[in-house]
């Protein structure tokens, strides 16, 4: 078997929008899974306006593109009694192996897709619920916010310079990382023993998680850990340096290397 066919009678169901759960199923689409994403029929994901419509059409810009080929897309409003009625059909009858959503918390039961009613439906599920701070937290979350909260910032500019925000969204991409490896380990728990599992992963917890040497440096060691532009806390020369046309980084990691530099 093709390392692509691994997963192609793999179903999954997203009720997904922004970044952080669109990006995970894009993933996971490109190893073969048929994603079928869900958008309110009014509403939709807000990403869809965002960019430029290069396409000349409406809700399909640039910057929604970009993490959403290679899915298939419904629209259906969950808070109706046959829209209810039309997402149980499709657990069932689409046999889907994955449920994800990135809503708030509050909403779960009230749209009818909290992990006890969806596991009564379809008793095998991987229910998967991506939230900023927790299931136990209705904060809304996007991912400055938690590169703001989750110290990221605090690790990015110059010294002497103001907090920056990384170039990548990494709360949103990382959590989506981190979602995709608890899936694989869901996807094999079932093949083994025939049962479904239940994720919950906070972008505050993913976002965090990154830092083990910061925290580890400030709450074991006392020692402050913050910002150094593009220089490194224990090794050097790294930098960023100005040549006559361009930038040249070096990093050097060990005397070794520094002697074969030199």
């Amino acid at each position: 078997m093709e390392d692509h066919e691994i997963f192609k009678n793999i179903t999954m169901l997203s009720l997904e929008q922004a970044t952080v759960l669109p990006y995970l199923s894009y993933r996971l689409s490109l190893d073969g899974i048929r994603v079928i994403r869900m958008e309110h029929p009014v509403y939709g994901d807000p990403n869809r306006r965002v960019g430029e419509n290069r396409l000349n059409e409406d809700r399909m810009y640039t910057y929604f593109l970009a993490i959403n080929c290679n899915k298939e897309a419904i629209t259906l409003d969950l808070g109706t009694p046959e829209g209810a009625e039309i997402f149980k059909r499709l657990l069932i009858e689409l046999n889907v192996d994955i449920f994800a959503t990135n809503q708030l918390p509050r909403n779960y039961k009230k749209l009818g897709i909290d992990y006890e009613t969806v596991k009564s439906i379809k008793k095998d599920i991987i229910w998967v619920g991506l939230t900023g701070f927790g299931p136990q937290s209705n904060e809304a979350a996007y991912d400055p916010i938690l590169q703001a909260r989750g110290g990221l910032m605090d690790l990015t500019g110059d010294k002497n310079g103001p907090p920056y925000v990384i170039g990548v969204p990494l709360p949103d991409m990382g959590t989506s990382e981190h979602a995709y490896g608890l899936i694989m380990k869901a996807l094999y728990k079932k093949a083994v023993t025939g049962e479904g599992s239940r994720i919950d992963l906070s972008m505050f917890q993913s976002t965090t998680s990154w830092l083990t040497v910061p925290i580890t440096q400030t709450k074991s060691f006392n020692k402050k850990i913050t910002r150094r532009g593009n220089t490194h806390e224990f090794f050097a020369p790294v930098s960023v340096y100005k040549t006559k046309d361009s930038y040249v980084y070096i990093a050097v990691g060990n005397d070794i290397q520094w002697e074969r530099m030199l």
